[in-house]
């Protein structure tokens, strides 16, 4: 993922702005949310003090502006609605694909990383970046919330629980081995079947009978297919 804008800022305090945002990303990832000074940062984005100060009061709301940074260029494309006309897995697969966009971008491990070993310090730093992106992650509970008004999950679950069940599923193989272990990312089939593999299991659990039903039915005339061709 690139770190460059799509549409350069057009205002003088904009690009300022924005130049003290990709100065900070290079600074936190090289050197940590305690080595990155205001005065650091300041420099690398060639402004003055002040005008880092004027933009962001205090390093944790730099530090926080950064995180929703990253996370709003890599969710640059627009929530998936729920559709009632095409398959709960097909509209699954889009939601999770935008998620794992994020959790295969280097910088977004790197500060996560960062992010981590400093909240291990200040929970209520924790709580508060926490509370953060945690609403910028609506995206699928409200598709959930709409299959089940519509009758094609399970009612009476917590939207925000069974999302975050799914995302659950993903992050552990797309995102803690990669922050705590050092592991490479996953590659394109490694993404596709950990996608696949993790929405098969929710709809299992979730999807109503009717669902489930057209699943198996689809799925029965290609296992007798298969059982009358098998060598005996």
């Amino acid at each position: 993922m690139t770190e460059a804008p799509t549409v350069l800022p057009t205002r003088l305090t904009d690009r300022k702005r924005e130049a003290i945002v990709l100065a900070a990303i290079a600074e936190f990832r090289e050197h940590g949310f305690s080595g990155t000074s205001m005065d650091r940062v300041a420099a690398a984005a060639d402004v003055s003090k002040r005008t880092v100060y004027n933009h962001f009061p205090s390093k944790d709301e730099l530090f926080e502006a950064i995180l929703g940074h990253l996370w709003d260029r890599s969710h640059s494309l627009a929530d998936v609605a729920y559709d009632a006309a095409r398959p709960l897995r097909t509209q699954l697969l889009a939601v999770l694909e935008q998620k794992m966009e994020l959790l295969n971008d280097a910088s977004f491990i790197d500060l996560s990383r960062v992010a981590i070993a400093e909240m291990m310090h200040t929970p209520e730093r924790a709580q508060a970046m926490v509370a953060r992106l945690s609403e910028k992650e609506e995206g699928l509970p409200r598709w959930v919330r709409a299959a089940q008004q519509d009758g094609a999950l399970r009612a009476g679950v917590d939207p925000q629980y069974a999302a975050h069940q799914l995302h659950g599923m993903v992050k552990s193989f797309a995102f803690w081995p990669q922050l705590a272990m050092g592991q490479a990312p996953l590659t394109a089939a490694e993404q596709q079947q950990v996608l696949g593999d993790a929405v098969d299991m929710f709809l299992a659990f979730y999807a109503v009978r009717p669902a489930m039903e057209s699943t198996r039915t689809a799925a029965a005339p290609a296992k007798r297919a298969a059982r009358t061709t098998r060598p005996r």
